[in-house]
Formats: structure tokens, sequence, C-alpha cells
């Protein structure tokens, strides 16, 4: 983990973050583990690395 950061962001907190829906996040992520797939990463169901997250939501940053 680089400066503290969480690897992952899970849909409740991407939720909060986003001001959606839970049910919203998680097809936030899900589309996002999509995109990953398919460069060759292999994903975790319900989570999204942050700085992936933060790179797709330009301005977010996610705290501890």
């Amino acid at each position: 983990m680089e400066n503290g950061k969480r690897m992952y962001v899970t849909a409740e907190e991407a939720a909060e973050m986003l001001g959606v829906s839970t049910g919203y996040a998680y097809k936030i992520i899900r589309g996002l583990n999509e995109e990953l797939k398919a460069k060759g990463y292999r994903t975790i169901c319900g989570k999204v690395p942050t700085k992936y997250f933060e790179e797709k939501f330009y301005g977010l940053t996610v705290a501890m």
C-alpha cells in the first residue's frame, strides 16, 4: 500500500463517495472490473483497486 491507502474500494465506500445507492455502486464496480478483466487483470467481486477507481473518477481521492 502506498501512503497508507487501502488497496481496494468496496461498493459501500464507493456509494458513499459518489453519493449513489449501494446497488448502483455495485454496478459501477462490476463495469470497472470488466475493464480490468479485458486488460488481463484478475478482479475481486464487489471491490476495485483504489488506484484504478481514482483514475476513473477524476479528482476523487480515497481517504482511510
